[in-house]
């Protein structure tokens, strides 16, 4: 293309009429499409020279195809629009060639047709190639992108400005208060696994046009997502963000099961990082817990957080309350998930029975035996709520499958 806008055909030394005619040709086809005209630079010209001396394109003129193809899914056309242009710029020209150069016979009509046709046919599908190849870059680089800015999001990286630079082509305004929600699969999550652009699609889909990452960090779905829909949300949202997410993968692949965790939503870069460790150690706390329930909040967790915030006191009342549980035959393990079974059913010897597929009679004899090993009743209230946060704790330190100390780490 010269410097004018025209498309110089290759041997006019800048003849102005075979200039005006690619030119117009050009224009014609882009306005058809709707794609920039520069994208037909060589490619009319190697077309033209085609019709006329019948010779296949050259090398260095498919090269520059290659590069208009890497070029277009740069500037994100979609592909389809650059083979219309393609196209409507060759029947373009092939229905002016006889007013522009005449034919003396039907062979020679025929072998243009076919040097023709052949020359669009190579140069789409370089130009095709092209296009997937750098497409493919591109969101190969966007995912990398995409990962190092959930990384540093959630650790909370330092270079805040950095960080607000970053955000925007992701369209997060860091301003907003956001929230952290993980999901982890009980079968881990394979390399490969469309989970996560599902859920995306999902997303946007559910609460419209919003500012959401979806990422995969540790064998965890991490989805960032502000903490309040915006007022054009297309549908009213009556379920918390963790139970949307947990049913939408549910549906995702029946069968499989999920375990979603949701942080408190904050402001800025660091309440991100906050926003997400909330959640981790939810869902850790849950683990822990031998919690049923798929999706736990951070905000339900804050109690056993303060548990876990004072380790000696546990480590404390787990020594002086549960350790005679030892003594039992069977060691304190059945005692142990017998009293938890019945705090969970609201101290129902028939459900905590259900739950752990015993007959009622073996949790009633359990309960009676805890009664004499700790002298704690669990039937009197006092004695139950101390009993209650001692099992707790039993479980957040994983006793008494291994032995409690003052300087234990809580949750590994």
């Amino acid at each position: 293309m010269n410097g004018s806008g025209g498309l110089r055909w290759p041997g006019s030394a800048g003849n102005s009429a075979d200039e005006a005619w690619l030119t117009a040709i050009a224009q014609a086809a882009a306005g058809d499409s709707q794609a920039p005209l520069e994208l037909l630079v060589q490619y009319l010209s190697l077309l033209a020279d085609a019709a006329i001396s019948g010779r296949r394109p050259r090398e260095h003129e498919l090269a520059i195809v290659r590069e208009l193809g890497r070029r277009a899914a740069e500037q994100g056309i979609p592909a389809g629009r650059v083979v219309d242009l393609y196209l409507s710029a060759a029947w373009r020209m092939w229905r002016d060639l006889p007013d522009v150069v005449p034919y003396r016979d039907r062979d020679t009509v025929r072998a243009s047709a076919q040097a023709v046709l052949h020359a669009v046919g190579e140069a789409i599908a370089v130009l095709v190639d092209s296009y997937q190849v750098a497409t493919q870059q591109l969101v190969r680089q966007e995912e990398s992108l995409r990962r190092e800015l959930v990384d540093d999001l959630l650790r909370g990286d330092p270079d805040v400005a950095g960080i607000v630079e970053r955000a925007e082509p992701f369209g997060i305004d860091l301003g907003r208060p956001h929230q952290v929600v993980l999901a982890r699969p009980a079968d881990g999550l394979p390399e490969g696994d469309t989970s996560a652009s599902m859920l995306e699609l999902f997303i946007l889909d559910r609460f419209g046009d919003r500012e959401v990452l979806v990422a995969t960090k540790e064998g965890l779905l991490v989805v960032l997502i502000p903490a309040t829909p915006p007022r054009t949300a297309p549908r009213t949202i009556v379920q918390d963000v963790g139970t949307l997410i947990h049913d939408a993968l549910i549906r995702h692949r029946s069968g499989r099961q999920w375990r979603v965790s949701t942080g408190r939503p904050y402001p800025g870069s660091y309440g991100i990082a906050r926003s997400y460790e909330e959640a981790r150690e939810a869902l850790k706390l849950a683990d822990r817990l031998r919690f049923d329930a798929p999706v736990v909040d951070a905000k339900d967790m804050l109690v056993y957080r303060v548990l876990v915030r004072d380790q000696a006191a546990i480590v404390d009342l787990i020594q002086a309350v549960l350790t005679p549980l030892t003594q039992a035959r069977g060691g304190a393990e059945p005692l142990l998930e017998t009293l938890e079974a019945y705090f969970a059913t609201g101290e129902v010897a028939t459900d905590a029975a259900r739950r752990l597929n015993v007959s009622v009679r073996t949790v009633t004899y359990r309960l009676a035996k805890v009664k004499e090993l700790t002298r704690h009743d669990p039937g009197d209230p006092a004695q139950r709520l101390i009993l209650h946060i001692a099992v707790l704790g039993a479980r957040l330190l994983d006793w008494p499958t291994r032995e409690v100390s003052h300087s234990a780490e809580v949750l590994p």
